[in-house]
């Protein structure tokens, strides 16, 4: 491992406290074992004086009661687990520096380890004297059944063992097998093991090997010596109180490993490290420790602790107050600090230390494990200015070394920041494989590592292949069998180009096999390309969609062309795949700037999920943009100063290499957490409309508009619009205030496309041209300047949002003007004739009845003189 030590001294303190909940050690309740919020609190373990001192004993006492909490939580439907153990030591044991003793003591333990042995041997055993429904006196356990995994091939796994055990002591039931009569004549009178359920298979063996049953009976007696041997594979499901089987902490080893991964891997060359543990109380594991080498890692990751608590309930307060002593030591204060803060338990009285982590100066991550933890840890992230991560319950995923992966020092020293390359976990059938590729590009390469976890048995077959076919082997990894890692260095810079990776289950059961590969710049002149996935807020209420982005980098400069591809987890169902786009439409604000987006709405549950983001891009495609979008501050080329010009200085511009404008490269970034309420269960109607149109372009060609877009989708940027609906206005404020009101463009021949599509259409706005306010003089151009806006609805009628405003001038040239002035004088002239004959008309027509009138008077007058 090659470490950027002559990088010149350190001008500023870097300091990570990591805090995990510990399960057992913790604070006791009682003498009694007691059920409260479905986790056994009170457990105590004692140590008989006689057993000499061994310090693989504590660790495996806690690693079988951590093993046998998941499995019983499992066993009983998620109903009850342990949470927490105390383990009383003989006070002649000196190695470790061991917590006073309280009012525990040897007599009131609940499990006894001892040297003793009956007459099995390291048969565990259960004192039950009270019958059946009644509890038990204790659980007794040789010390080398407990140091011996040899036994564990006769016995089954030691967390199995516990858990039946552990049904004899708390709930006094009784063995489904009886090693005093193991056969039985049944009511056809043939001969039965004694066994639950009775469809158990196996084989009747005697002294001389296999055996029909009817040589293992004497005159209704059973033959000594004869016995009946199970076989290893069973279709049939067996009760706890008959057989043990092979089981394993997930939880425990997750968090183990990617603990490893962090101080191995992940943190900074001259970082400051100290350790805390805590539940019920705070205790300080480490205090700050430098690392300068690969033993100062190797050393803290020594103070881990052995087992971790999956549903603890925890003091949160109590491990942060342990936390900034240990940053107090260095300087008096935890000013700058970073603090990792791992816990699955609920605390409700975490908001008593709001304010003290408020005034502390420290940045806090959380790090939320499993559904449990508590609702309110985020809010110490927000605080402080932390990130926050969530961590699922599931054997496959990565999650929780990309959270860790994610973290670091904050200084901003990309050149000694670990860079995540590469994150696949996948559950693996027996004989079945995990295989993929992870490009190291020429922006890294230095301590490049490939770290390999498994849950269960040994390590895989690992075969591993770099850009020039040269192959490392299982044998080649350093093998961790504790915390079931394999890790691969990969000396000086690593060989840039495309490596593939196998990983064989040669295992006979399912296997979560996962892959994780870090590096750092290969180059200190030179940045690497790098990821920053989050998300738009931290938490929504359904429907509301949850925007994700991914911002690829070079330095400063844009990556273009990426496949970039977003990873959801939810707490407790299938992780959703989304691919992130950088096109400048639907949630994607500004084209070509580096950053991806997408809507996300896909809500299968309430409450926490995690994002991750992989980005991917071939060698083939053109990586940088030429410029930087967005805002810039304007470069003024010079001045006129009284009548004389003065340049300033050309613009620097740097030319890129073709090596830089086409480096194939693979990233992972982990884009923390966020919550999610509202989400109805059952069938869910329609309420998500298409997205915004953000992208609306007009422009005229010839005497017609065309609008060119990005199609939506029929649920924001997912799925295929129904319609469109164009309007256009010669006002931009009337358009802006009541787009309904504005005129609607006939688009009964558009179709809208998939989304993502681009679309083009054509229309001609004679309103505007040959309207009664357009009035040309045949000489001098007409300008008319329109705007037009857009909505997409879906099959529901459901409508998005109105479109950005675009706007076309349509210019009317002078050749063109005569010829809609003579059309326009010839109409006048026709009006206004029509008008002259109707007066004429009108005219005469009066003239003529007064006439009439006149007339008709004269000739009444004559007659009556």
């Amino acid at each position: 491992m090659t470490h950027r030590d002559n990088a010149g001294p350190v001008c500023s303190l870097k300091i990570v406290t990591l805090l995990v909940a510990l399960n057992p050690e913790l604070l006791l309740l009682g003498a009694r074992v007691q059920l409260r919020d479905n986790g056994y609190d009170g457990l105590l373990v004692a140590i008989n004086p006689q057993v000499s001192e061994d310090q693989k004993l504590i660790p495996n006492i806690k690693e079988m009661i951590t093993e046998a909490s998941f499995y019983l939580f499992n066993a009983t439907k998620r109903r009850v687990f342990f949470r927490n153990i105390k383990i009383l030591i003989p006070a002649t044991w000196k190695a470790n520096n061991y917590s006073k003793v309280k009012q525990e003591s040897y007599e009131k333990a609940n499990v006894i380890v001892t040297n003793w042995y009956g007459p099995h041997g390291d048969d565990p055993y259960t004192l039950q004297y009270r019958g059946c429904g009644k509890e038990g006196k204790y659980i007794y356990f040789t010390s080398d059944f407990l140091l011996n995994d040899d036994l564990t091939a006769g016995y089954g796994s030691r967390g199995r063992v516990f858990v039946h055990e552990w049904a004899h002591l708390r709930w006094g039931v009784f063995d489904e097998y009886n090693n005093e009569k193991p056969f039985y004549i049944n009511g056809q009178n043939q001969i039965k093991a004694t066994r639950c359920p009775s469809d158990i298979t196996g084989m009747f063996v005697c002294a001389k090997g296999p055996c029909p049953q009817e040589d293992c009976i004497i005159s209704k007696l059973f033959q000594e010596g004869c016995m009946f041997v199970y076989n290893s594979t069973q279709n049939a499901t067996t009760s706890i109180m008959f057989m043990q089987s092979l089981s394993s902490a997930e939880r425990l080893l997750r968090l183990q490993q990617a603990a490893e991964l962090y101080l191995m891997q992940i943190v900074e060359i001259h970082t400051f490290v100290g350790i805390v543990s805590f539940d019920s109380k705070g205790e300080i594991r480490a205090q700050l420790h430098q690392i300068n080498n690969d033993d100062d890692r190797k050393l803290l990751a020594s103070y881990l602790p052995a087992t971790v608590s999956a549903e603890a309930e925890t003091s949160v307060c109590s491990g942060l107050k342990r936390g900034f002593e240990v940053a107090e030591k260095l300087h008096g204060k935890a000013y700058g600090s970073v603090m990792i803060l791992v816990t699955s338990g609920e605390d409700k009285h975490i908001d008593n230390c709001f304010l003290t982590v408020l005034s502390s100066g420290s940045a806090i991550h959380t790090i939320a494990l499993g559904s449990s933890a508590d609702k309110n840890l985020e809010e110490l992230s927000h605080l402080t200015g932390g990130l926050k991560f969530f961590v699922p319950d599931k054997s496959n995923s990565n999650s929780m070394m990309d959270a860790f992966g994610r973290i670091s020092s904050g200084t901003g020293d990309i050149f000694h920041q670990c860079i995540q390359l590469e994150s696949m976990g996948k559950n693996v059938k027996p004989h079945h494989q995990l295989k993929n590729t992870v490009t190291v590009d020429h922006s890294v390469g230095n301590d490049t590592a490939f770290l390999v976890t498994w849950q269960i048995c040994g390590p895989p077959e690992i075969v591993l292949f770099d850009p020039n076919g040269r192959k490392y082997y299982t044998h080649n990894f350093t093998i961790n069998q504790a915390l079931r890692t394999a890790r691969l260095w990969i000396p000086g810079t690593a060989k840039s180009g495309v490596w593939t990776y196998t990983l064989n289950n040669t295992h006979h059961s399912l296997q979560a096999l996962k892959m994780t590969v870090t590096s750092r710049a290969s180059h200190s002149a030179k940045a690497p390309v790098t990821v920053e996935a989050f998300v738009g807020k931290d938490s929504t209420a359904f429907p509301h969609p949850i925007m994700i982005y991914a911002n690829v980098r070079k330095g400063f400069d844009p990556i273009l062309n990426a496949t970039v591809t977003a990873t959801i987890e939810p707490e407790a169902e299938n992780p959703v795949t989304l691919k992130l786009f950088d096109d400048g439409a639907g949630a994607d604000v500004i084209k070509n700037d580096g950053i991806y987006s997408r809507y996300f709405f896909s809500f299968a549950v309430n409450g926490r999920y995690s994002l991750k983001v992989h980005v991917n891009h071939s060698s083939s495609i053109s990586t940088l943009g030429h410029s930087i979008p967005g805002s810039h501050a304007m470069y003024v080329p010079g001045y006129i100063t009284n009548g004389n010009i003065q340049m300033n200085a050309p613009r620097k511009s740097v030319g890129r290499s073709e090596e830089e404008q086409k480096s194939g490269f693979s990233r992972i970034s982990s884009g923390g957490s966020f919550s999610v309420q509202g989400v109805p269960v059952g069938p869910r109607p329609d309420v998500f409309p298409p997205c915004k149109i953000i992208d609306l372009e007009a422009v005229k060609v010839e005497e017609k508009v065309t609008l060119s877009w990005t199609a939506p989708g029929e649920d924001f940027d997912q799925g295929q619009a129904n319609s469109y609906e164009i309007r256009m206005s010669k006002s931009l404020q009337n358009i802006q205030d009541d787009f309904n009101n504005a005129i609607l463009v006939n688009t009964s021949n558009l179709n809208p496309q998939q989304v993502g599509a681009k679309e083009i259409f054509t229309f001609s706005p004679q309103l505007f041209i040959n309207g009664p306010d357009y009035q040309p003089d045949g000489t001098t151009p007409g300008n008319h300047r329109i705007y037009v806006a857009i909505q997409a609805m879906d099959k529901h009628s459901l409508k998005s949002a109105v479109s950005n405003i675009a706007q076309a001038s349509l210019f009317i040239s002078p050749n063109s003007a005569p010829v809609l002035a003579r059309d326009f004088l010839v109409l006048k002239g026709v009006l206004t004739a029509m008008s002259l004959i109707g007066i004429i008309c009108l005219t005469i027509v009066v003239t003529h009845c007064i006439l009439n009138k006149k007339k008709r008077a004269e000739e009444n007058g004559t007659k009556l003189l």
